[in-house]
């Protein structure tokens, strides 16, 4: 296997990551057996039965090493970048690890005052965002410059020129009710089925659009798929704190949280004084 260079890595996960698939690099940053630090190996997935192999540390045994945490990295999603050590015959390496998830995609539809901080923090949580609309005078770069994509869209096609797939989150936010129930039932209709699907509104609203699907013949496990009222309740009002609550969704779904305030989570200040409690008896 040839080495690769830093660069090498960096494209290689990159594009792994932009065309959907996972991938994960270890480099030695130190050992105690000489003239093996900066030696790279990186694993890459496409799908779930191709794996490919890029680059060696040195021996297959230290490779052998370097892919077992690689793989183990990959299989956990709440895995982190970091320092790891392994210890072989004697030597000790000290491996920094990188993994790379495929790109996730956030796709706002409509344009309009709730879409544009939404497609900023998106964007700062890594999201490639796309910006649809009908209006051409909303969609524009001068509105959303942190999106990568704008598209004007017809709503009763809206997704006719951007494939969906499993990595795909969708927030409705358009200008009306019909708009959103059309592209509502786009997005329920794509198989594979979307990561996720927003949809705002009031409980009045999201009720009598879940009648009508009920009515049109939609099942209740597709019904609760999809997340209406959006966001999680932080009490928020502005558009600003609206996609700040949407937001806050997005990564407990993707990380696992719970929702809850950490304070009652932890529950550090318990904790502490009821140990101080038992030991002052």
């Amino acid at each position: 296997m040839s080495g690769l260079s830093a660069a090498d890595v960096a494209e290689l996960m990159l594009a792994t990551a932009e065309s959907g698939g996972s991938a994960a690099a270890v480099v030695i940053v130190g050992s105690s057996k000489d003239g093996v630090t900066g030696r790279r190996v990186a694993v890459t997935r496409a799908g779930a039965n191709r794996e490919g192999l890029h680059g060696g540390l040195g021996s297959p045994a230290l490779d052998a090493a370097g892919v077992d945490l690689m793989r183990q990295a990959l299989d956990a999603t709440r895995s982190r970048d970091g320092l790891r050590e392994v210890r072989l015959d004697g030597e000790r390496f000290e491996l920094y690890l990188e993994v790379r998830r495929p790109v996730q995609e956030l796709i706002v539809v409509g344009a309009g005052h709730i879409a544009q901080p939404m497609a900023h923090v998106g964007s700062l949580l890594g999201f490639k965002v796309t910006v649809l609309d009908d209006r051409p005078d909303f969609a524009t770069r001068e509105r959303f410059p942190d999106a990568d994509r704008l598209v004007r869209a017809d709503f009763s096609d809206p997704f006719a020129d951007i494939p969906l797939h499993e990595r795909s989150h969708i927030l409705l936010v358009t200008r009306g009710h019909k708009y959103d129930y059309d592209c509502l039932i786009r997005a329920l209709r794509t198989d594979p089925p979307p990561a996720y699907i927003g949809m705002i509104g009031s409980r009045r609203r999201v009720r009598a659009t879940f009648v009508q699907l009920i009515d049109e013949g939609f099942s209740m496990d597709l019904i609760e798929r999809i997340h209406a009222p959006v966001g999680l309740d932080i009490g928020a009002e502005t558009p600003e704190e609206i996609a700040v609550a949407v937001a806050a969704e997005l990564v407990m779904i993707q990380r696992g949280g719970t929702g809850l305030p950490l304070k009652g989570v932890e529950r550090i200040a318990e904790r502490f004084f009821s140990q101080t409690s038992e030991d002052e008896k």
